[in-house]
């Protein structure tokens, strides 16, 4: 059968690896950059063929420095971000400067006016930022490192900052959370382009789950609470002290001094939420702590933290971190999957 020129250019081009391009800046964590090249160049077809090629650039080819005591050699200017299918911004040092945040350094800019339109989007940790500043993210759902998500949120009101997840995919444009997130991101995209099994196998030969359950939530740290001096601060320390007991709110009341409605209207000012749903709040973060410190059954954990049930633990933690008290606790103690 004669194949044409046409058919022939076609086949080569259908041959050619996905182009990823790493778009670094000054103060990059070498890490978050050898995600990404590790995940992407490790995934091929049944054949051994290379599903992907990697290749990093900066505003300008030379030596970026990393937030460690080496330097990368980056041998790509700007100009490869054209014939980028898919381009990863991943996080740097000047990200974490309040000054920086909320606008581009003119290099940056100019160099994400060369990606093409067709291209997918990616952040790593605080690089959401960047795009965010770029306009990428304005009414997309997006997340980044939980430390940064309240200053994401209140800079860009426009992005639907999501705080609890370890990375989101909108239309097109993707962010993840900090830094280890990086591979939940990356092997989403593998099995979003090339199916489970692909993704799977670059999984296994990392040495990391295909897939995480629950999100970021379950590693923000949440100190218990100090008791200030507001009008509800004998509710609140009446409480934290009685966590595993079982707690009405007329009895809040009574120790606060005034009526159940006062109490609630005063809890929403002084908290933002209400007093059983604070409570809620602080058991949960208690019994966090029992299981990163402790052995004791989750049954004991429950009612200690006042949850009466592990049946009603489980329930919470799954609603509110996404995991169970046992995956929650084997995280945080290294004990067995």
């Amino acid at each position: 059968m004669r194949v044409t020129a046409g058919e022939a250019e076609e086949a080569a081009g259908a041959q050619a690896p996905h182009r990823v391009v790493v778009f670094v800046r000054p103060g990059l964590l070498p890490m978050e950059l050898g995600i990404v090249h590790r995940l992407f160049t490790t995934a091929a077809d049944d054949s051994g063929r290379p599903l992907y090629s990697v290749l990093t650039c900066a505003s300008a080819p030379g030596e970026v420095a990393t937030d460690t005591d080496f330097s990368v050699n980056v041998p790509h200017g700007p100009q490869v971000l054209r014939s980028a299918d898919t381009v990863v911004v991943p996080a740097a040092l000047e990200d974490y400067g309040p000054q920086e945040r909320g606008r581009l350094a003119a290099p940056v800019r100019a160099a994400l006016e060369l990606i093409p339109p067709t291209a997918r989007l990616a952040s790593i940790c605080t690089g959401s930022f960047v795009l965010a500043a770029a306009g990428v993210l304005e009414g997309r759902r997006a997340t980044t490192h939980w430390k940064s998500c309240a200053e994401l949120a209140s800079l860009y009101p426009e992005v639907d900052v999501d705080p609890d997840v370890l990375y989101t995919d909108d239309r097109g444009v993707l962010t993840s959370a900090g830094v280890a997130a990086g591979i939940d991101l990356c092997l989403h995209m593998i099995r979003d382009d090339h199916g489970a099994d692909v993704a799977n196998t670059v999984a296994r030969g990392t040495v990391v789950p295909p897939h995480r359950d629950g999100g970021q939530a379950q590693y923000i740290d949440r100190p218990v609470q100090r008791v200030d001096g507001s009008s509800t601060a004998a509710a609140r320390a009446y409480a934290l002290q009685r966590l595993g007991d079982s707690l009405t709110l007329e009895e809040l009341a009574g120790q606060a001094a005034m009526s159940v409605r006062t109490l609630n209207r005063r809890f929403r000012q002084e908290t933002g939420t209400t007093p059983m749903q604070w409570l809620a709040r602080q058991r949960l973060d208690y019994a966090r702590r029992l299981l990163e410190r402790g052995d004791e059954p989750v049954d004991r954990v429950a009612a200690r933290a006042g949850f009466g049930t592990g049946t009603a633990m489980r329930q919470h933690f799954r609603e509110v971190l996404g995991v169970s008290p046992r995956a929650y606790r084997n995280t945080f103690r290294g004990g067995p999957a």
